[in-house]
This record gives C-alpha cells, structure tokens and sequence, in this order.
C-alpha cells in the first residue's frame, strides 16, 4: 500500500528512518522549522542533508515525483522538505526560490501567529492575505513550491486559495463541522479547497481530532467522514506525530521568541479534554487502512488514494516549476 504522511514534525536519526520504512510508510513530510529564519532554517536543512547522505540505503530526499517513485522503487522511505511558518523566507520574496533550490517544496504560510502573509487560526482578528502574501502566493507557484494552510486563519486561507493558480494543500488539519476546533477549517475554505483541486491531509492529533482520537476505528472514522465530506480525490493523512521530539519541543512550537506567557497551542482549556493521543507508531496508518477497507468504507483503491496516491499526485504536479520557473 502506498502511504504518504502529509506532516511530521520530530527529530530522526537512524532508528526512525528505518522505522518509518519498516513499517511501510513510503513518503513523509517533514517540518525542518516553526518560527527560525533564514540561516537557521539553512541549518537544520544541512543537517538533513547528512543524516539522509549517511543513511542512503534506507532514505531518500524527495524533490520530484521521480523521487517519490525512487524511493519506492528501491525500498526506502522518502523525506518531504517542507515547514510550518514562512519565517524562513526573512521577508524576503526571492528567497522563495532560494530555498526551492535547497530542496524545500511545502511551506505553511503562518504558523500560530500574525507575520507579513497574513493570520493565523489563533489571532482575534484575521487580517486576511497581505499584498507581500500575494507575492509569496504567486512565487511559490512559480518556483514548484505547494501552499500549506494549516495553521492559517479562514480569511487569509481563502484568500490564498484564490490568489494561487496551482492546487494547495491542508496538510493537517480537519473540518470544522466534523470537529469544532479554531485550528480545523471552515466550509467556505474547504469548498474552495476543492474546488481549485486541494488536498486536505487528515489529522489525527488529539486536540483537533475530539472524540476520533482514541483508537484505530475513530481514525478510520474520521477518514470516512472527511471522504463523504469532500470527495475521495480531496482527503489525504497528515498525522502531526513528533517522533524522536525532546520534551521542550512543544514549549519552542507554542512560544518561539515571541512571548514569555504560557500559550495554550491547540489545547481548549474550557474543553472536555480529548482522549488521549493513540497514533503513536506508524504501523498504525496500515492498520487505519485495513479498517476502512475491511468495513467497507472505502474499497482499496479509494484507500490507497487517501492514504498516499493524493499526495502523490499533488507532490508530482506541485513541485515543478512553471515552465522557465526557476534559474
């Protein structure tokens, strides 16, 4: 079965990468950066440069669809570039292509908070798409570079859908109607979404999951109603799991340098608190498929879409340039 993970944001050295591969994920994107910039963004990637380079028989860096088709071909796992913020782009339009060239294809116009693009899902007041966003917007299609819109606010993520010419992706996240969450996404976005191509990448992450969280069948559950939702073509898997992550991770993801209060993140203290997270080993994506095809949700090739051939599809279109793109 071909499974791609839309989003991942841990730390991985060898013993996650063979996991990955050994328990049959094809392809994952990762998140190389939340709030650092240019340079350090540049860091982490070189750091994934080497441990992808010292453990070539088991990874591969995914640029292409070719790649993709690589990595499966030759039994490794493929490793996405992609980020949770623009930060990385320092403002800058023509870094856009810049890290294009270093190998990074999907990037999240914000993260939790306002920045130059535009609002986050968090911000009382979501400004919409700056006009910089527009440019950033244009760029990265340009350059074969996929929108993400999951941290992003419904106005700006609108706004975004429209200004792109090229389908993007909500790589972790989920509909709103479904589960009332500020971080899952209202119907005005996703049949936008849809509409111009998209591909929504469903998470199973507690907090924005409720109720589905807790066990393989909720997941299934959750896929299925996402399918029923938006079409088989537009739903995808995208499980926000943080293999190999210290424990301060979660305190950098929710306060970067921006603020010294506690941040609640995706938390809703006024909530009843969701079950507790149960996607916690990849072998429990194959497993989520077996569900969905055994109960007859969705047949096998409708599984198959879901959790990898949507991905695929939009990975091997979005991450060419237009033509005389780049330089």
């Amino acid at each position: 079965m071909l499974i791609i993970d839309g989003l991942q944001c841990g730390r991985y050295d060898r013993a996650i990468l063979g996991d990955l591969r050994d328990k049959g994920v094809t392809a994952v994107t990762i998140t190389a950066s939340f709030w650092e910039d240019a340079l350090e963004t540049m860091d982490v990637l070189a750091r994934w440069n080497d441990l992808v380079r010292d453990n070539a028989d088991v990874a591969l860096l995914v640029r292409s669809g070719a790649d993709l088709d690589a990595a499966r071909a030759t039994g490794r796992v493929g490793i996405v570039l992609g980020t949770q913020n623009s930060s990385l782009f320092n403002d800058r339009l023509g870094f856009v292509e810049h890290f294009w060239h270093l190998g990074v294809r999907i990037v999240q116009l914000t993260y939790n908070n306002q920045n130059a693009i535009g609002s986050s899902c968090y911000e009382p007041v979501d400004s919409g798409l700056s006009r910089f966003g527009g440019e950033v917007v244009a760029e990265m299609n340009r350059v074969g570079m996929i929108v993400d819109l999951s941290h992003v606010g419904d106005g700006t993520g609108f706004d975004a859908i429209q200004r792109s010419t090229r389908p993007v992706a909500i790589n972790h996240a989920n509909a709103r109607e479904i589960y009332d969450h500020p971080r899952n996404k209202g119907r005005r976005v996703l049949d936008a979404l849809v509409e111009r191509g998209g591909v929504l990448g469903v998470c199973t992450y507690n907090n924005i999951a409720g109720p589905n969280a807790g066990d393989a069948q909720g997941a299934a559950d959750l896929i299925a109603r996402h399918v029923d939702l938006l079409g088989v073509d537009h739903v995808a898997f995208g499980s926000d799991m943080s293999p190999g992550a210290p424990d301060d991770d979660l305190e950098w993801m929710r306060k970067g340098r921006w603020t010294r209060s506690e941040q609640p993140g995706a938390d809703l203290p006024d909530a009843p608190p969701p079950p507790e997270e149960w996607m916690d080993d990849f072998a429990k994506i194959r497993q989520v498929g077996d569900l969905l095809v055994d109960s007859g949700r969705l047949t096998p090739e409708e599984t198959e879409k879901v959790l990898g051939g949507n991905w695929a599809r939009m990975y091997a279109a979005g991450f060419e340039p237009e033509q005389g793109g780049v330089a």
